[in-house]
């Protein structure tokens, strides 16, 4: 086996790692509602769902939003 190919073996097991599929994550999420007291059936449940969703997805986009500014640039003006 070459070296190229071991090399782009473990570089693609090392990008699959980090995945998790939807179910995983639906399953952490009412996972740590539960822990929260939440049952599974009540509206806090499902508030806890819904706020851990939208935690996610405000991350998401703030991890963006450090990549569309230019650099030296803030919304409004310039740093200096």
């Amino acid at each position: 086996m070459s070296i190229g190919k071991l090399v782009a073996g473990a570089l693609l097991a090392l990008a699959c790692s980090g995945c998790v599929t939807d179910a995983e994550l639906r399953a952490a999420d009412e996972a740590r509602c539960h822990s929260f007291g939440f049952r599974t059936s009540s509206e806090g449940f499902a508030n806890c769902l819904l706020q851990l969703d939208l935690n996610r997805a405000a991350d998401r986009r703030a991890s963006f939003d450090r990549y569309d500014a230019p650099p030296g640039w803030y919304y409004g003006g310039r740093w200096w």
